[in-house]
């Protein structure tokens, strides 16, 4: 029986799953689990990489302690990178894409180099305050000597491996996140690169999943779908092609995947993106805030930091408006559930995709100034719970909206696959908001859509089809 590990990690989180097939069907084990933090360097938001990198190298040595691993592979979140000089040491820091330094470098892009309309008809993807195309303008801005010392780009993953094997390969799907490909070329735009005054030879060769990387300890590692998206999407076990997929998360990632990107003036209008996949596919979705506004209010309530080194007074006050706050208390994700369906009867909704909810010093603070300019304002827990949940499946229905008016098709249900899926009370309200029926699961689609690509490319499955018919 084979045996294959998926290393999938989150903004918040990461976790290494031992995959195989038992009689037919993928079976997953959890045999280590971490977080992943950031700190505050410099006065930016970084991830603090070193913790990163050896976190990730003990989960895969207790893998190994466990059983014998046919081959390893690693996907993170999109966007973010690290620059290497010539003797492949890291230029400046790994910012994290929820830092502020791109506060204006879209509209600086489309005033001095291009137009979104443009970038968006060569890259499909959708605009975002923390796309690597800003990040990049803003580091040119702010530190134009470490692009110039610079030699290599790497997405994050590409990093990881890199630290794992010694080797540096570039994967497509990754990189189809920063807004600097050719979507139909599936390659690095360099025409673009130029216009943008970032020098052409750090972008090296894209390969795509399924290619080695090298050797940890003796065991081969490759490349999934490095993107975590891309990953998850592979794991939905839709019944047909009128499903909605939803990858759940500290982000909502919703949409539908196509065999070409569509970039119409329509899709630009509704901000939907095209992100490459596994054996040439792409994902066309809606980028939503998702879970992060709950992880937020949690850490909020429970005193604890997303950043170490960066307090925030507003907080502080903001807690003094909710009544029925406890000082001390853990409040689990189950208590914010249940705090939210006891308040059924608050109905004031808010526009979750609104970029106050993007990094806010507090997000109790945020979510209660934007409820209270459309009803009353929330004071208690499950008031302020009530109105994110009912906002996200509101959310969920208006894009699922726009997905049916852009393509042309009518949907029948939306898969959700992620941690998310767990939530009962949400999925009950996006059933109750679009109309459609709601399938949960797989939990651990991330990790599960990583093996898939590592077992087709040994053999164990002939192709993604019958992949998921295991899941």
């Amino acid at each position: 029986m084979k045996n294959f590990l998926a290393v999938d990690i989150g903004a918040s989180s990461g976790r290494h799953m031992l995959g195989r097939v038992e009689n037919g069907k993928l079976t997953l084990e959890e045999v280590y689990r971490f977080e992943n933090s950031q700190i505050r360097k410099d006065g930016h938001d970084c991830w603090d990489v070193e913790k990163l990198i050896s976190s990730v190298k003990s989960g895969i040595d207790a893998a190994i302690e466990k059983a014998q691993i046919e081959s390893i592979g690693i996907d993170t979140w999109g966007v973010d990178f690290v620059l290497l000089d010539e003797n492949d040491e890291m230029v400046g820091d790994a910012v994290a894409y929820r830092d502020t330094r791109t506060a204006g470098a879209a509209e600086e892009i489309e005033s001095q180099v291009l137009s979104f309309k443009e970038l968006y008809s060569r890259a499909g993807i959708q605009k975002t305050s923390f796309n690597t195309i800003y990040q990049l303008w803003a580091l040119k801005k702010e530190h134009p000597e470490q692009l110039e010392k610079a030699a290599k780009f790497l997405m994050m993953p590409e990093y990881i491996n890199y630290r794992l094997t010694g080797n540096i390969v570039h994967e497509y799907t990754d990189s189809s996140t920063t807004s600097l490909l050719d979507a139909a070329k599936m390659d690095w735009d360099y025409e673009l690169i130029e216009k943008l005054g970032l020098p052409k030879r750090i972008f090296g060769k894209l390969e795509m999943p399924g290619a080695q990387v090298g050797f940890y300890k003796g065991v081969k590692v490759v490349l999934p779908a490095l993107h975590d998206t891309g990953s998850a999407y592979l794991a939905v076990p839709a019944r047909d092609d009128r499903a909605v997929y939803l990858s759940s998360g500290t982000w909502s990632l919703l949409g539908i995947e196509n065999d070409k990107p569509l970039t119409t003036d329509e899709s630009r209008k509704a901000n939907f993106t095209n992100e490459g996949g596994a054996w040439g596919r792409f994902r066309f979705l809606k980028n939503i805030m998702g879970l992060w506004m709950i992880q937020s209010i949690r850490r909020e309530l429970n005193g604890d930091k997303y950043v170490q080194g960066k307090d925030s007074d507003e907080t502080i006050q903001a807690l003094k408006g909710i009544v029925d706050w406890e000082k001390g208390r853990r409040y689990s994700f189950a208590d914010l559930e249940m705090a939210a369906r006891g308040a059924d009867r608050y109905q004031v909704t808010i526009d979750v995709n609104d970029q106050r909810f993007m990094n806010p010093e507090s997000m109790i603070s945020e979510v209660v100034e934007a409820a209270s300019k459309n009803g009353p304002k929330p004071i208690k827990i499950g008031e302020l719970m009530q109105c994110v949940y009912r906002s996200l499946a509101e959310c969920y229905a208006s894009n699922i909206a726009n997905l049916s008016e852009i393509t042309g098709r009518n949907f029948t249900s939306i898969n959700i696959v992620g941690g998310g899926c767990q939530d009962k009370y949400l999925n009950a309200l996006t059933a109750e908001a679009t109309g459609l029926d709601v399938f949960a699961g797989p939990v651990e689609g991330t990790a599960i859509g990583n093996l898939i690509v590592q077992m087709i490319g040994a053999g164990v499955f002939k192709d993604l089809e019958e992949a998921r018919k295991a899941i």
